[in-house]
């Protein structure tokens, strides 16, 4: 029987994002999963409230951090893995293809400085490889579909999910931002809901499906298997493809897309300075024909 882990969840509502501190109650040695850091875009200040309040935690636990681990290069906040690796020394880690999502992104933002190896990142992660957390066993698989470099992290009992799916009643993510994949995300989707029907399930995101009055983002591979509209069994692959395909086609761009890309590709570092000593974000802008006669 697999170890259990001790989660702590960190919720932060302006993002929607849910981080997770793993703990092996045995060592107190512990891992970080897509913590993030606060940012304003009307301002372009940045600030570290979520990522301290982690430590705060990590403090009073007397807890030793061994690895700070991102799901995948988000498009909806600024990771927060940089100021805690300062403050702990915790190696970072994300899924082996972010090496494609830098190249795609890249040219987009003339980032010259960006590897397009992942060398920004100090562990480039396998499917199939394993992690040691004290005496808990940290499984990574490989789920394109959102992104290229999609990775779930499976510790004992629990599966941190990324962006792949939702809680059960509010479905699963886009597949429409370069380099992803409606048909691939059903395939990975699928991969993860073979587990074990009692599998918990932690989610990176919720945005409080209608009726629902609270937050939720933990749930089990059985609920999502019979209660999730877009992938609950009975729905085939070429459903779920026109569906989300057709559904995505509605769907904006999310608010901190461009800054989170340049950040977040970087290992949650900030562009080069420029001359006068500040980090600039930059926003390519396509200027469209004029639709007038």
């Amino acid at each position: 029987m697999p170890l259990s882990p001790k989660i702590h969840a960190f919720f932060d509502e302006p993002t929607n994002t849910v981080s997770y501190l793993i703990v092996d109650p045995a060592t107190k040695e512990a891992a970080i999963i897509d913590p993030v850091l606060d940012y304003d875009h009307h301002s372009g200040k940045a600030s570290t409230a979520s990522a301290d309040a982690i430590l705060a935690k990590i403090q009073l636990e007397g807890l030793h951090i061994a690895l700070i681990l991102e799901t995948h290069a988000h498009a909806d906040h600024l990771s927060g893995a940089p100021y805690i690796k300062l403050k702990t020394g915790a190696q970072v880690g994300i899924g082996e293809h972010i090496r494609e999502v830098q190249k795609i992104f890249r040219p987009v933002f003339n980032a010259i400085d960006v590897s397009g190896e992942g060398s920004e990142f100090d562990l480039l992660l396998k499917d199939g490889e394993r992690l040691s957390l004290g005496g808990l066993e940290i499984k990574v698989l490989h789920t394109p579909g959102h992104t290229p470099a999609c990775v779930v992290y499976q510790i004992g009992d629990a599966v941190f999910v990324g962006d792949t799916l939702f809680m059960p009643d509010y479905g699963t993510a886009r597949a429409d931002f370069p380099g992803g994949s409606a048909r691939q995300l059903y395939h990975s989707i699928k991969r993860i809901l073979a587990l074990e029907p009692e599998t918990r399930l932690f989610m990176c995101h919720d945005y409080k499906a209608p009726g629902r009055e609270s937050y939720e983002w933990e749930t089990t591979v059985g609920e999502q298997r019979a209660k999730n509209p877009h992938i609950h069994d009975g729905i085939t692959e070429e459903d779920f493809v026109a569906m989300r395909e057709a559904r995505d086609a509605t769907l904006t761009a999310p608010v901190l897309l461009l800054p989170s890309i340049q950040v977040n590709i970087r290992a949650g570092n900030m562009p080069p300075p420029d001359s006068n000593g500040i980090s600039y974000l930059k926003i390519p802008v396509t200027l469209l024909p004029s639709t007038q006669t």
